[in-house]
């Protein structure tokens, strides 16, 4: 598949941050893309605010749905209506530490959820193309560096429900002819990333002190080694695993990791700060079984695909503190214009 006019899309998950920057990259490319969004009594879609259509807007490119993974029946009628011709579900719950507070739901929505995705395709009849968001955590306490062909030891509840996933997509693709890949993201980060996961949480703090507005830090382990790369590049690693002709599974990371200690001073340091003065550990973040070091080899998607990252996690920390700095500053004037007012 080359041409990609008039091609539609559609993605779950389409408000988080792989969502949002996915979204844009299919809209670039002149796709029509429809997106899965839970239903809230807030909005959810500050995210995709640059590219966010009105539904009263005539011939709009991006559309967005009320839809769950909970509900098989509504994705078969969805798939139906809409007919994509490529599905990327990055839908889940996806925070780590969570999923050992609410294992079944995650379980259901994470695990479950890409299966409901996958019988859903099958059973509308449509041909499409899926792409399955697996994750490093799948390898849990495998030694690194970690590839396609290194058995997974999931550690948490969300690493569990994800081997479910990539598996459920393999067997699709070889039982019902599928096409359907697994993309196995590493950490991969942004200024969009939420708020409670460690990187945005650090850099978010990073600004927030610089500014005044907080004097502590609490963090868990510091030694956990990750391999962090830039949200932007990762999908268009998922878009390329669908340009395929044949369907595959890739690693996708840089291949360069640090500590979560490293990050921290790299953030820090970027607002010239020094971290030791802000951070506390505090034991509620620790997880009851940790994964020590994922540090990923994507030769094959280096070779296959062509993909190459080019923003490492050192130059990542500095670009997430600058953005929250920014943002903050934009916040606190927009307050003071209100108050003037």
């Amino acid at each position: 598949m080359t041409e990609t006019a008039a091609r539609t899309a559609l993605i779950t998950g389409v408000t988080g941050q792989d969502g949002s920057y996915l979204a844009e990259l299919l809209l670039s490319k002149g796709y029509t893309v429809h997106g899965l969004v839970r239903r809230s009594s807030s909005f959810n879609t500050e995210r995709l605010d640059s590219v966010y259509q009105g539904p009263q807007e005539p011939s709009r490119t991006l559309v967005l749905h009320h839809a769950d993974l909970t509900d098989g029946v509504a994705l078969v009628n969805l798939l139906r209506e809409i007919q994509p011709d490529e599905v990327y579900n990055l839908g889940a719950q996806s925070h780590v530490r969570v999923s050992f507070d609410a294992p079944l739901y995650t379980a259901d929505v994470t695990g479950l959820g890409a299966l409901r995705l996958l019988e859903a395709i099958r059973a509308s009849g449509i041909e499409t193309r899926i792409y399955q968001a697996s994750s490093s955590e799948m390898f849990g306490a495998a030694p690194p560096p970690q590839n396609e062909r290194t058995p997974f030891h999931p550690r948490s509840p969300y690493g569990c429900s994800k081997v479910f996933s990539y598996w459920a997509t393999v067997n699709y693709r070889e039982a019902y002819g599928l096409h359907a890949s697994n993309g196995i993201l590493f950490n991969h980060e942004s200024p969009r990333r939420g708020e409670t996961f460690v990187t945005r949480k650090i850099t978010r703090a990073v600004a927030r002190i610089k500014a005044g507005l907080q004097d502590r830090l609490y963090l868990g382990n510091l030694d956990a080694v990750r391999d962090w790369g830039y949200a932007p590049e990762y999908v268009e690693a998922m878009w390329l695993m669908l340009q395929q002709d044949r369907p595959d599974d890739y690693v996708v990371a840089t291949g360069e990791a640090g500590t979560v200690r490293q990050f921290l001073e790299a953030a820090f340091t970027a607002a010239d700060l020094d971290w030791s003065g802000y951070v506390r550990f505090d034991p509620k973040y620790e997880r009851p079984s940790e994964v020590d070091a994922l540090i990923g080899d994507a030769t094959k998607a280096r070779e296959q695909l062509g993909w190459q990252p080019t923003v490492r996690w050192p130059e990542l920390a500095r670009l997430m503190v600058s953005a929250d700095i920014a943002a903050l500053d934009a916040e606190l004037s927009g307050a003071m214009v209100r108050v003037d007012r």
